[in-house]
């Protein structure tokens, strides 16, 4: 029988022992030190943490389970992880969008709430442990090694939770209980801060809640769809609709008030436990945001325009239902406009309380691709058709809106690029970036060469001259199109983001095993150099030829040579059997897929059988560190020295990784 908890032991495997896991994180840090890797990071989105003692139907990266998670990868040498954004989701006649990328910008995801905790004292027990038990559940154990999210049944179990543990707050603050007295502080310090713009997404929820949708162009009332506008400029009806929205409305809107208040106190109380720990969290910088920003910023986008991507070789381009900042409200005078104030103030609220940042498809901020909203045709379910890429009217880069066809955006030059000519010729140079986007990067102590910059997509030309001529910025290199020896060092590496099939199923496509960037002479000779170690290069040659799964250990050791690397948390358990998103297609299952209560048992079961597909940490860093040795060997000037030298220094390392590695390997 499997007992869930973090100690637990199974008879079927080997796990590190208490009084071994100093030496095995030791060992495993002191190679990354060796190595000069800084930043070992594993994707997991907020959704996908574990579940523990009791299951709420959906992960949080907050509450204690995160914190028990956090402390497994530290045992392995990470120091971060990647979130997903973290904002409150949206939702449709279809129901709660699951996806991240479609979040708030600003309000956080009231569904990380870690709702244990409000029944401690901590929290004035403010929800009873039994409507906890209630609304929860003991964890599933099933033979998957993975599970999903229940994002639809989330939303009711917090409905009742939540309303509960507000009714209670008050009560117990009327009542003057001490916990409450001290909660309702912080609260009261909290909307000092955030209160007008929680008011209007209050707002924006009981409209959403009355129309059934959170798309607002879809409302009956035409100043509903733009109350704030309308209302901040002085139109009677708006002004008073917004009066009566809120007087007639009002415990729906404090219910929002405080949810935001709880999930906001924990996010920073998680902060305050990983800086004790040194571990960091990378938020994402969502390119868009939700419907509820753009309703209550209206001025900062351009209306009747969407985000999207182009896909190239005359595929159609990917619509993402996403506003586009208004480049003509970036700037006011030698400030910032309506839009600018906006990517500055979403930019310092995603790093409050994280410690770095991702910043979500690049190329968005400095060249957008903009669609026209009126040339997309739907089918019968809503879905959008694709026209060409061809067809001009239906999307263009920013810097393409100054043709003259008496569609162009003429005065968008302040969104990216201002054009120069000289000489024939064009220069770059980036008012978002240099004015917005570094600066707040800088304001929050992050060097920008440190970030995250996904830049995986396609480049025009004006996106290449400001990201890598102009500012020199680091991109993200995905080996699984790639090798490192063909990246600039200073980019950030990954096999497989959140968007990609596991690793174990990319080496089952032809087209990758017969690739160069797996090729089996590649990788032995990348991770053999020292032609004094030729046997073991023959060797491990001809066993990553015959071993699939041996070849991919092989790809990750190349990927932990580097100086920066994110791992999917998919691909270090092991998960093979389902995608967490399905890059560019709609269905059920995208960004579902979760880590199981009882991942650790099933962690150490996997690196235990026959056929492994978890990453054992301790034996791939052993093939990068051996690797990183032999390049010192081969640079020097006098190689037999070097490499007895480093041989002798090293040896000991050597042996504690491969000590582990093996226990990892053992049954018990």
């Amino acid at each position: 029988m499997r007992i869930l908890g973090i100690n637990n032991a199974l008879t079927f495997q080997r796990r590190p022992r208490k009084d071994e896991e100093p030496e095995l994180r030791s060992a495993i840090n002191q190679a990354y030190k060796v190595m000069g890797t800084t930043d070992r990071v594993v994707i997991t989105h907020g959704s996908c943490f574990p579940a523990l003692d009791r299951d709420t139907f959906i992960g949080s990266p907050y509450g204690k389970s995160a914190r028990e998670y956090t402390k497994f990868l530290m045992l392995y040498g990470f120091n971060g992880n990647q979130l997903g954004p973290c904002g409150e989701l949206g939702f449709d006649e279809k129901g709660i969008s699951r996806s991240p990328y479609s979040a708030s910008a600003f309000a956080n995801n009231r569904l990380f709430i870690d709702l244990e905790e409000l029944t401690t004292d901590k929290y004035g027990k403010i929800l009873s442990k039994d409507t906890y038990k209630k609304v929860t559940k003991v964890p599933e154990i099933t033979d998957n090694n993975y599970t999903q999210s229940d994002f639809d049944r989330a939303v009711k179990i917090y409905d009742i939770a939540l309303s509960e543990s507000y009714k209670t707050f008050k009560l117990k603050l009327k009542n003057g209980q001490p916990e409450a007295v001290a909660l309702n502080k912080e609260y009261r310090q909290f909307l000092s801060k955030h209160n007008f713009r929680l008011l209007n997404e209050g707002i924006f929820k009981v409209l959403s809640e009355y129309y059934g949708t959170d798309d607002f162009e879809k409302w009956e009332n035409p100043v509903d769809e733009d109350l704030i506008r309308l209302a901040g400029s002085g139109n009677i009806d708006a002004q008073k609709r917004y009066a009566d929205l809120i007087k007639y409305n009002r415990q729906k809107i404090d219910l929002y008030r405080f949810e935001q208040f709880i999930i906001s106190k924990q996010i920073k109380e998680n902060k305050e436990w990983r800086d004790e720990k040194g571990f960091k969290y990378f938020n994402d910088l969502l390119v868009g945001c939700s419907k509820m920003d753009y309703w209550r910023c209206r001025d900062a986008f351009i209306d009747g325009y969407q985000l999207g991507v182009p896909m190239g070789n005359g595929n159609n381009p990917q619509i993402w239902n996403l506003p586009v900042l208004n480049p003509r409200t970036l700037f006011e005078g030698d400030g910032l406009g309506t839009a600018g104030q906006f990517l500055k103030d979403k930019l310092d609220f995603a790093l409050e309380y994280c410690e770095n940042i991702r910043v979500d498809h690049a190329m968005g901020l400095i060249e957008p691709f903009v669609i026209e909203n009126n040339s997309i045709v739907y089918d019968e379910n809503k879905n959008p058709i694709n026209n060409p890429y061809q067809n001009p009217i239906n999307g263009r880069f920013m810097s393409e809106m100054y043709s003259s066809d008496g569609k162009k955006l003429d005065d968008y030059k302040n969104y990216s690029c201002d054009y120069t000519h000289w000489d024939g010729g064009v220069t770059y140079h980036s008012n978002i970036m240099n004015k917005i986007v570094l600066p707040a990067l800088k304001e929050h102590g992050i060097n920008p060469q440190d970030a995250v910059w996904e830049d995986i997509c396609c480049q025009p030309v004006a996106f290449n001259k400001v990201f890598y001529e102009n500012l020199h910025l680091p991109g993200l290199s995905q080996l699984e199109f790639s090798k490192v020896e063909n990246n600039p060092e200073n980019n950030w590496f990954v096999v497989g983001s959140h968007d990609s099939i596991p690793a174990q199923n990319m080496i089952k496509r032809d087209w990758t095993r017969n690739g160069e960037d797996w090729n089996i002479f590649y990788l032995a000779g990348y991770l053999n150099m020292d032609s004094a170690r030729a046997n073991e290069r023959n060797a491990f040659c001809e066993k990553i030829d015959k071993d699939d799964k041996e070849r991919v250990k092989a790809k990750f050791a190349e990927l932990m040579t580097t100086r920066k690397f994110q791992i999917s948390f998919a691909d270090l358990l092991g998960i093979t059997d389902t995608l967490y998103n399905n890059f560019g297609t709609r269905n059920d299952t995208n960004w579902k897929e979760r880590i199981t209560s009882d991942y650790l048992d099933k962690y150490y079961e996997n690196l235990a059988s026959e056929y492994p597909t978890a990453i054992n940490i301790p034996e791939v860093l052993k093939m990068a560190l051996q690797a990183k040795i032999d390049m010192r060997v081969v640079k020097s000037e006098n190689p037999d020295k070097t490499r007895a030298e480093l041989n002798a220094k090293y040896r000991p390392l050597l042996d504690s990784l491969q000590k582990y590695a093996d226990i990892l390997k053992e049954p018990e």
